[in-house]
């Protein structure tokens, strides 16, 4: 590749990125003063993607391997912490 490609990508990722860093904010909003519980859960799954997608991006600009490991960890304690906020709600908060 030539030198220009290279800072015409590197230059894209950086937007990308700080374009996800600043949703994200949209979402801590999201999870801070949303309306009901389950609001407040989607704000938090929506979030985990978006920290999910930087890690992600992160590791291609870099060229660091081990964030992706990372990344993937993240998705599946993610998707786990998800379940578990959700057969919380689905319960309605009540011990067995």
């Amino acid at each position: 590749m030539a030198e220009t490609d290279l800072d015409v990508m590197i230059l894209s990722l950086d937007i990308v990125i700080y374009s996800l860093l600043g949703i994200s904010v949209l979402s801590i909003l999201r999870i801070v003063f949303g309306p009901t519980p389950e609001d407040k859960m989607i704000g938090l799954n929506l979030m985990a993607a978006q920290v999910l997608a930087i890690l992600v991006l992160v590791a291609v600009k870099t060229g660091r391997t081990i964030l992706l490991d990372v990344a993937l960890v993240y998705a599946v304690l993610g998707f786990v912490g998800i379940l578990a906020i959700a057969r919380y709600f689905f319960q309605g908060g009540k011990q067995q």
